[in-house]
């Protein structure tokens, strides 16, 4: 704890399922933990839910797609907390699944627009940050739908593509000042985004497609604190010697 206590992790997305398993997972190892989300009730919520101590945190409103917001944000923490020791970008959005000729412009843009470019703009204007400390970590979100083609998912599968692809340039270019960038990619996640997911596949028509509901070995989704648990390694010493690396958290979803 006590290593840990001066540390700071700008979590985005941090009112989702997934998001709010990772700020528990800081929060109860010490670290002081930047909530990002587009709603502050929601923020205040999620930290209210995880009983966050006191000081320990701040609830940051911003829209990712908007660089003055993120810019903002990222002046704030510095402000703040004077340092930014892990950034995880978990904020992304699944959009409408359809198949690419039915695929509405708007909905690519849109979900382009959260998942790659709000990635991009966190990274770019917190790095200085990092750069500056000649430290820092900062773990990205992929997906099994990054790394091999689905049905319905050319929009949020080729922007999870994107992400890997921005991680491995980013890792290329800042390891020289002591900043390692990774990448998780989970399968199938226990959350309303999942839920979200097969009720558009069966508003589709599709019930159970095996390619895009198998669940891999474990034959079953993984739940939002084990993806946490990944998340938290690769910012932790314990991965020190890791980045450029996509870590594949998928039950084995890939492994036939």
């Amino acid at each position: 704890m006590s290593e840990l206590a001066n540390k700071v992790c700008v979590v985005t997305g941090a009112s989702g399922g997934i998001g709010r398993e990772i700020v528990r997972r800081y929060s109860q190892n010490g670290y002081i933990v930047e909530m990002v989300d587009l709603k502050q009730e929601a923020l205040e919520q999620t930290a209210a839910d995880l009983h966050l101590p006191a000081g320990r945190y701040d609830c940051c409103s911003a829209n990712l797609t908007v660089e003055e917001d993120v810019k903002r944000l990222a002046a704030g923490v510095l402000s703040r907390r004077g340092r930014v020791d892990a950034l995880v970008n978990t904020a992304g959005i699944c959009g409408r699944y359809a198949c690419t000729t039915d695929y509405s412009f708007e909905n690519f843009k849109q979900i382009y627009s959260v998942n790659v470019f709000g990635t991009f703009l966190m990274m770019q204007n917190i790095l200085p940050i990092m750069m500056k400390q000649k430290s820092g970590a900062i773990v990205n979100f992929g997906s099994v739908s990054g790394m091999r083609g689905y049905e319905y998912e050319i929009g949020y599968g080729s922007s999870k593509w994107a992400v890997i692809g921005m991680t491995k340039n980013a890792a290329t270019e800042y390891g020289k000042y002591g900043i390692r960038v990774n990448s998780v990619s989970p399968g199938w996640v226990n959350t309303g985004m999942m839920k979200k997911t097969l009720e558009n596949y069966r508003e589709l028509g599709d019930q159970n497609n095996e390619c895009t509901v198998t669940l891999g070995p474990l034959n079953r989704p993984a739940e939002p604190a084990e993806i946490a648990r990944a998340v938290f390694f690769l910012t932790s010493d314990d991965a020190s010697y890791i980045t450029g690396e996509n870590l594949v958290v998928d039950g084995g979803m890939l492994a036939g």
